[in-house]
């Protein structure tokens, strides 16, 4: 990815240039918090946690062997770091799913009814659409990420991307079949033109109401 920071300076921030892993957290912030804030839908969450995955990245950065990218190894470890975040979080209340928040009832914006579409995903599609879509991984390195063969992010993204289309296409009709659920059919109307007259041959809803 044209964002990798150089092996140069990854290997001054592993000797403890400060400087160099500070140049590191420049390149690669963006990408993490675009990615964490559609993994997790929130994003204060999304804030603290690119936090916690630097954090984590300075811990980590002798183990990093140059054998993938630098930005998906990140990613992999901030994905770790948000799946920890929402465990802990469902651990505490029980009444927060782990997933992105429900799709609201108003009329959201794009980015809130996206969130809502992702959430209508499973885990593994979510997670490959997020990486190719959000992230800007290539195939290779989303299967390098996630651990799968590539046709399996392949097949992954196409699925999610069927079920978002059709979630979208969904969404625009709903209105339309609640205008019409509100208003009366013709059987309805046909009812109420039948009401039962009463023994006097007046309807029961009496027109004549207040008339002597």
């Amino acid at each position: 990815m044209d964002d990798d920071p150089d092996p140069a300076t990854i290997r001054a921030a592993v000797a403890g240039d400060l400087a160099a892993f500070e140049a590191i957290v420049v390149a690669c912030q963006g990408r993490v918090w675009r990615y964490l804030r559609r993994f997790v839908g929130d994003p204060a969450l999304a804030e603290d946690l690119t936090q916690e995955t630097f954090i984590r990245v300075y811990r980590r950065l002798d183990t990093y062997r140059f054998g993938s990218r630098f930005s998906t190894w990140t990613i992999q470890i901030a994905r770790n770091a948000a799946i920890d975040a929402l465990r802990s979080r469902e651990r505490r209340d029980r009444l927060i799913d782990a997933l992105p928040p429900p799709r609201p009832t108003g009329p959201p914006g794009l980015g809130a009814e996206l969130s809502a579409a992702l959430a209508t995903l499973s885990p593994r599609l979510r997670d490959a659409v997020l990486l190719v879509e959000v992230a800007g991984f290539t195939y290779r390195d989303a299967g390098d990420a996630l651990g799968v063969p590539v046709g399996t992010v392949k097949s992954r993204v196409f699925q999610a991307r069927e079920q978002l289309a059709a979630w979208f296409e969904a969404d625009e009709v709903d209105p339309v079949r609640r205008r019409r659920a509100a208003r009366p059919s013709p059987d309805d109307e046909a009812l109420v033109l039948a009401e039962p007259t009463s023994a006097g041959g007046r309807s029961a809803d009496t027109d004549g109401e207040g008339e002597p």
